[in-house]
């Protein structure tokens, strides 16, 4: 028999997760974080002068974390970099690097540290989980050795991932997820061979989880919606504001809307960058968003969302977007079609000329169709509606539709 001390924080976990149970809708909280950088350097720092950099960062988050404990959420997304920003070479990063075991070990870095060598990250990371009774999500660095056995293993002898971690509210390790689609800054990770679908159930829905620059691509971002049949896609960001991806608010949102789950997007804050822009998203719209472009500041969003989005009343209707596109009547090519250039892709652009309307424009078989209207529009400004279809090569090749 339990002593009745070691009884009662079972006994309240039971309790609080029976009464999420029992609910259809949950409290979230995203927190856009100013990353506390490190001095650019090519040569690694120490592991000590580096865990030291991770704790300010992770001194922040916990404030972030417990405020929105406090507050009610049940669950916190932080930002991709949160903990250790960027400015790294492959050689710079690998002292931030720790060993990320697969959730299946069930593990508690709180109340186990060592049990898979020196996790300080993870273990802070868990503690935070269990000591606010709240899912933690955060965005670290998992480091896996190879050999020569491995074609693929790199010169160094090590893979390197961009990675996500999820602890539960007792400070378990639930979810691990290695970016797949790294974007081209990122020459400092690797992708794994195969590109993960990771998710993990919950007593206020099924998560799903993947990081930035994968919400543009159809693995791993489709295929945990449309396959996986996920209620909510958690998505730490470092979203820089250009375009032709329009600003952070409006591509996420109109992605959950679109997907028909809810999202929970925790950007990195950086104004010199372009970096801003968080929210918590539903099929319906933005419960609460953020985009500050005015002050360094860090930011903590929480709002109440349908566990199950799908089966709530509140949702929009499923729409068969491959008839709505079908139904859409084609434009006729204008003296307002043009061709322009973005982040080196030719996109084929149709200018916005009236206050209101329909406008259509195609590239090969991708066709982009946007019904409008204008609050206002200013004489020094000019509105265009873009497509591109075709193989992207300015950041390494693959296949994008815009």
């Amino acid at each position: 028999m339990l002593p009745s001390q070691a009884l009662l924080p079972a006994v309240v976990f039971a309790l609080t997760a029976l009464q999420a149970l029992a609910s259809d809708t949950f409290i979230a909280a995203v927190y856009e974080h100013a990353v506390i950088l490190p001095e650019p350097t090519e040569e690694p720092v120490s592991p000590s002068d580096a865990l030291a950099l991770m704790n300010k960062n992770m001194d922040v988050l916990e404030e972030a974390i417990k405020e929105a404990a406090q507050k009610g959420a049940h669950i916190i997304v932080t930002p991709e970099d949160g903990i250790y920003g960027w400015r790294f070479t492959r050689e710079s990063i690998y002292p931030y690097l720790e060993d990320i075991p697969d959730p299946a070990v069930n593990w508690i870095p709180c109340t186990d540290p060592s049990r898979f060598g020196p996790a300080p990250v993870q273990e802070r990371l868990s503690c935070m989980a269990r000591n606010n009774s709240i899912y933690v999500v955060a965005n670290i660095g998992d480091k896996k050795p190879c050999n020569s056995s491995d074609p693929k293993c790199p010169r160094d002898g090590r893979y390197q991932y961009n990675t996500d971690v999820v602890f539960d509210p007792q400070g378990k390790l639930v979810a691990r997820y290695h970016k797949y689609n790294l974007f081209v800054v990122e020459s400092q990770f690797n992708y794994p061979k195969e590109p993960e679908a990771v998710t993990f159930e919950t007593p206020f829905g099924k998560f799903g989880i993947f990081t930035c620059f994968d919400i543009l691509f159809y693995e791993p971002a489709v295929v945990l919606v449309s396959k996986m049949q996920v209620d909510t896609v958690l998505f730490p960001t470092a979203w820089m504001n250009v375009l032709p991806f329009l600003t952070a608010v409006e591509f996420h949102s109109a992605w959950a809307m679109g997907m028909r789950v809810n999202v929970l997007a925790a950007n990195t804050h950086n104004t010199s960058l372009e970096m801003t822009g968080s929210g918590i998203y539903a099929p319906a719209g933005a419960r609460a968003y953020s985009y500050n472009m005015k002050t360094e500041d860090g930011h903590l969003l929480i709002a109440e969302l349908d566990a199950h989005p799908h089966l709530s009343p509140s949702s929009p209707p499923a729409v068969s977007w491959n008839s709505y596109a079908l139904s859409v009547e084609r434009s006729s090519q204008n003296d307002h079609e043009f061709t322009g250039i973005v982040f080196g892709d030719p996109f084929t652009f149709t200018e916005l000329t009236k206050p209101g309307g329909n406008l259509t424009v195609c590239q090969k078989d991708l066709c982009c169709h946007l019904s409008y209207k204008m609050a206002e529009k200013r004489d020094d400004e000019v509105y265009v509606l873009g497509a591109f279809d075709d193989l992207h090569v300015v950041e390494g090749q693959y296949y994008l539709q815009v």
